[in-house]
């Protein structure tokens, strides 16, 4: 995918140019409003990462022209979690989709995926990956034809590897994540889970899809 993000603040925009362009993305920046407003009107993209508050133009308005010029590029708004009021003004201009700062860059990982589906016109409910598939309407797991009972929280470490096939992810960003909880990171709550949803996946399986990166963490194999 690539990406325009336009954000003034250059250690944000630092940082998620760094989390996208480690995930694979292409990305351009841009830290005025005119800036971004111009490159978002000249050049082909795959979705737009702006920022409510900028110099120059502000991102309301540079969502505004764009949907008025008919551009129908995935529009995902940053916002400070008082701007109430501009979140809903964005989402009735055309925005796709809305993150509070501060954000984990996997949060904004998840969204620009999401909102390409969308714009793609694929199903979202839908995960998969080699013969692997989760339905996240139904919860309903299957590995080919083989069902697989999953705990909730076997499911949302599932969800979590699927949502990003070949990242590893580290045992911190794994409770971070799914537990939501600051838990002790000597815990073995990860591993232990991880092995549990190993069984269920990839017992009896030729292709293994959940891998170990020793020192690191786990990644579901792209």
């Amino acid at each position: 995918m690539k990406v325009l993000v336009v954000e003034d603040e250059k250690k944000i925009a630092s940082f998620i140019r760094k989390g996208l362009e480690a995930r694979g993305f292409t990305v351009e920046v841009a830290h005025d409003g005119d800036d971004g407003y111009a490159r978002a009107l000249t050049r082909p993209y795959d979705a737009l990462v702006l920022d409510i508050m900028l110099p120059g133009r502000d991102g309301l308005s540079i969502l505004r022209n764009l949907r008025e010029r008919k551009r129908s590029v995935p529009v995902i708004l940053l916002t400070a979690r008082s701007e109430l009021n501009e979140r809903v003004e964005g989402l009735n201009l055309g925005a796709d989709d809305y993150l509070t700062k501060p954000f984990f860059v996997e949060e904004l990982i998840a969204r620009l995926h999401a909102v390409a589906r969308r714009a793609a016109g694929t199903p979202e409910s839908l995960l998969g990956v080699e013969d692997l598939t989760v339905n996240l309407l139904t919860r309903e797991v299957r590995r080919g034809e083989r069902k697989i009972e999953l705990t909730a929280r076997e499911f949302a470490l599932l969800e979590q590897l699927l949502r990003a096939p070949g990242r590893v992810f580290t045992r911190v960003q794994i409770l971070e994540q799914v537990w939501g909880c600051d838990f002790d990171p000597g815990t073995n709550v990860v591993d232990v889970y991880v092995q549990r949803l190993r069984k269920k996946i990839d017992e009896g399986e030729t292709v293994k899809l959940i891998e170990t990166i020793r020192g690191v963490g786990y990644r579901l194999k792209a």
